[in-house]
Order: structure tokens, then C-alpha cells, then sequence
């Protein structure tokens, strides 16, 4: 690999990003590729979800083994698939130790998802969230809750408990706020119970390319219902920059906390800094640039976590320059020009991360029904 392919994605570093991979595997733990992007690219964390999950288990025969073991030992195929998550999960942890120990915790994070069909129960999640972190039995072990309404007490529950935690499923700038605000709750709450800051590590991740997949599908029903020369190229002119602008402003948010006395106090404590992650950072439409959602996102205390393919690209033709900060007034405008054509940037949010939730909840039953099949079929084979 040549200094100029590895530089790309170190730079990220040097600007105070940490990129994530947006993928786990097996092959991808046994083959030592996750140590090589560990050791040679900068990799700073793993993000997983039911969707990634189900394109790992349902390609190759990785997984047969172990899923013919279990089901000899009478387990369902969800217990099934609870146990090689873990087992992945937990693989991934030990080869980001490395990591998170040279920085001192602060990153080398393995997220990993509750299910989602409990989104929208506090105490369920909490209760999963719990039995996964002592499941996987790993300092770096990140647990995922959607920052749904019912999600938020379970998300401050568990940082009081001084859980690891990744609030997903986050699109509007209100969403991040309740987020924000639990993550000083939970703290605010552990030093009245005098217990340590230090070990506690959370971000907040903030969907984007989603953002602009259904901005530009409003738009695109706007301009199907004008003639108006002056309104037509106005609409056109919005296509495409809903959710950088809209993670800007987010990220703009994110630095007034930090600045703000109640953070400064955490700080002073031992508190680590919530970073904003960027998620869904892979263009969805052709016309963008494939690292669009990279490119401009870049600055201090923010994580990416990209796709295979965005990794690829970024790490060949990436541009790498401190981005997430500059232009922000242009973004506040794109949002105000948006309003002004009837689309609120929370009504988005609120559409998106419902959406997002029957996703993720439909990618759990999908592959719930291929550890099922699997476990059929490997029960037949060996029987016949």
C-alpha cells in the first residue's frame, strides 16, 4: 500500500476525525484485514446494525459451523444469531484493544445494536442494553439505542449505569439536542453519586445521505407541480444540499455545548466529549460525488463511519481538509430556503427516523430467517 493511500485516511486523524468502518464479518475479523486497516489506515472503530448483519451472515458459509454447534445444543435461530454477534463483536474488540488503549479510551469503540423492534420500549432496552454489554465483556463495546422519544431515558439510564452507548437513528437538529441533554443528565447524575467520568464514552450519530434522498423526493414533487421558471431553478438549486447543511448546523450546536459552562464543569470532572458521528455517509445518488458526505464533513471531535465502498473511495481520491465548520452560514440559508418551500427540516427528521426504525426492524427479522434456513439446512445435509 503506498504512503499516499495511507496518508488520505491518517489525515482524517490529524484533523481530529476518527473513521469507523460501517461493517462487520467474520472473514473480515479471521483473515487479519480488520487488524491491516487497524495497523496501516487509521481505522479508529467498527459500527454494526441488523442490515450489516444480514449481508455478513447471509454470504459464504462463514458462519455454518457455529450455527450447526448451537443448533445441536437447541437454540433458536435468534438465539443463534445473538451468539455470533457477540462472538464478532466481542473478536472486533480485541483487535481494536490496541486502539482504544492508545487513547486512552477515547476511541477503538465495536458498536453494537439493540434490537430494534424494541425502539420504542424504555425498560426493555435498558435490560438488553445491559445484558449485551456484559455479554461481549469488553471495556470498548459500544451499545446502539435509537434516540427515539422512548429511547432517550434509556440511553440516560444506561450512561448513569456508565454504559458505553451510541444514540443512532438521529436526523433533526431537535433529536440531537435530547441527546446531547441526556448525555450531561447521565454525567451530571454520576457525579452526584460520586462515581468516576472516565470510563464513560458515548456518540451521537447523525444519519446524513438518507437526508437527501427524501429532501430531493420532495423537491422533485414540488417541480412536478410548477411551470414557474424562477421556482423551477430555485428547486433545482436545493437538490442535494439538505444534509450537509443540515449536519453543519448540528455541528455547530455541538460546539456551543461544548463551550457552555455546564460542559466546562463536566469537563473539569473527567468527562469525555460526546462526538458527533456521521452516519449513512455513502452517496446514495449517482450524481454526487462518492465521497460527498466525506469530504464535507471533516473537523475536530467527529467520527465517520463509512461503508466498504466510501472507504475505498475516500481512500483513493478523498479530499482532506477541515470542512464541518466553514460555510455554515450557507447552510442556515439552504434551511431557511427549504422551510420556504414547505419542507421542515424536523418533519424530515421525524419521518426519517421512523423509517429508520421499520428498517432496521425489518433487516432483524430478515436475518433472523436466514440463521433459520441455514440452521435447517445444515441439519438436513448433515442428516441425509
Amino acid at each position: 500500500m503506498s504512503t499516499s493511500v495511507e496518508n488520505r485516511l491518517l489525515q482524517l486523524r490529524r484533523l481530529g476525525q476518527s473513521p469507523w468502518f460501517d461493517y462487520i464479518s467474520r472473514p473480515l475479523i479471521t483473515s487479519g484485514s480488520l487488524r491491516r486497516m487497524v495497523d496501516h489506515e487509521g481505522l479508529g472503530g467498527v459500527t454494526s446494525n441488523p442490515s450489516i448483519f444480514e449481508k455478513a451472515i447471509g454470504s459464504g458459509t462463514a458462519y455454518d459451523r457455529e450455527i450447526l454447534e448451537l443448533a445441536h445444543q437447541g437454540c433458536s435461530a435468534a438465539e443463534i444469531f445473538d451468539r455470533l454477534a457477540i462472538d464478532d463483536v466481542r473478536a472486533a474488540c480485541d483487535v481494536l484493544a490496541p486502539v482504544y488503549l492508545g487513547s486512552g479510551g477515547d476511541d477503538g469503540f465495536v458498536s453494537v445494536e439493540v434490537s430494534p423492534k424494541l425502539a420504542y420500549d424504555t425498560e426493555q432496552t435498558i435490560a438488553e442494553a445491559h445484558r449485551i454489554f456484559t455479554a461481549v465483556d469488553r471495556p470498548n463495546v459500544m451499545i446502539k439505542i435509537p434516540g427515539t422519544k422512548e429511547g432517550i431515558p434509556a440511553v440516560r439510564a444506561c450512561l448513569q449505569a456508565g454504559l458505553n452507548i451510541n444514540v443512532t437513528l438521529l436526523f433533526s437538529l431537535s433529536q440531537y439536542d435530547a441527546v446531547a441533554e441526556a448525555y450531561m443528565d447521565a454525567l451530571e447524575e454520576r457525579l452526584r453519586r460520586d462515581l468516576t467520568l472516565r470510563g464513560t464514552s458515548s456518540v451521537a450519530s447523525f444519519f446524513i445521505s438518507r437526508v437527501d434522498t427524501l429532501v430531493d423526493r420532495l423537491l422533485d414533487e414540488r417541480l412536478g407541480a410548477t411551470d414557474d421558471v424562477a421556482e423551477r431553478r430555485r428547486l433545482e438549486g436545493l437538490k442535494g444540499q439538505a444534509a450537509v447543511a443540515n449536519a453543519k448546523v448540528v455541528y455547530e450546536r455541538f460546539q456551543s455545548h461544548l463551550e457552555s459552562r455546564r460542559w466546562q464543569l463536566l469537563a473539569a470532572a473527567g468527562a469525555k466529549v460526546q462526538r458527533v458521528l456521521w452516519a449513512s455517509t455513502s452517496t446514495k445518488n449517482a450524481a454526487y460525488k462518492d465521497t460527498l458526505y466525506v469530504d464535507e464533513l471533516i473537523g475536530e471531535r467527529t467520527v465517520n463511519t463509512l461503508p466498504e465502498s466510501t472507504w475505498q473511495a475516500f481512500r483513493d481520491h478523498g479530499t482532506v481538509a477541515r470542512t464541518v465548520d466553514k460555510r455554515v452560514d450557507e447552510a442556515h440559508r439552504i434551511l431557511r430556503d427549504l422551510a420556504g418551500m414547505g419542507i421542515e427540516m424536523e418533519a424530515v427528521g421525524a419521518r426519517l427516523q421512523r423509517e429508520g426504525v421499520e428498517l432496521f426492524a425489518r433487516s432483524y427479522e430478515a436475518v433472523i430467517a436466514i440463521v433459520e434456513e441455514r440452521r435447517r439446512a445444515l441439519l438436513a445435509a448433515e442428516a441425509g
